[in-house]
């Protein structure tokens, strides 16, 4: 008789790991942009805050996209999915929603590389 297999506890895949974090960033990165713009041309006080949070948020913007399509190609999406998690990406903080929703329909949660 064969010995009955161990199979290990499902894993998430790096890519949802990485692509969560990104979500979360880049619309933090938004907030922040926004409270900028807010200082900057209805106080009419500063610029320091788009100064400051525009590159962050270009850079996490990039970041954002690359897990996408990182996440995107792992997980098999479908076009639409990864062109909805793409345009997410330009109203503020729509990142959260579209990461929650992935979660929510499970596109998050398989890996294109079966497990052994």
């Amino acid at each position: 008789m064969s010995e009955p297999s161990i199979t290990a506890p499902s894993s998430v895949h790096p890519s949802a790991k990485v692509f969560k974090v990104a979500a979360v960033l880049e619309a933090l990165s938004w907030l922040g942009l926004l409270i900028g713009m807010f200082f900057k041309w209805v106080l009419d006080t500063t610029e320091k805050g788009v100064q400051i949070m525009g590159p962050i948020h270009g850079t996490l913007f990039m970041f954002y996209v690359i897990s996408t399509l990182w996440a995107a190609a792992a997980h098999k999406w479908t076009g639409k999915q990864t062109v909805l998690g793409l345009v997410s990406s330009i109203p503020p903080l729509m990142t959260l929603w579209f990461e929650k929703h992935a979660e929510r329909a499970g596109i998050l949660s398989h890996s294109a590389r079966p497990t052994r």
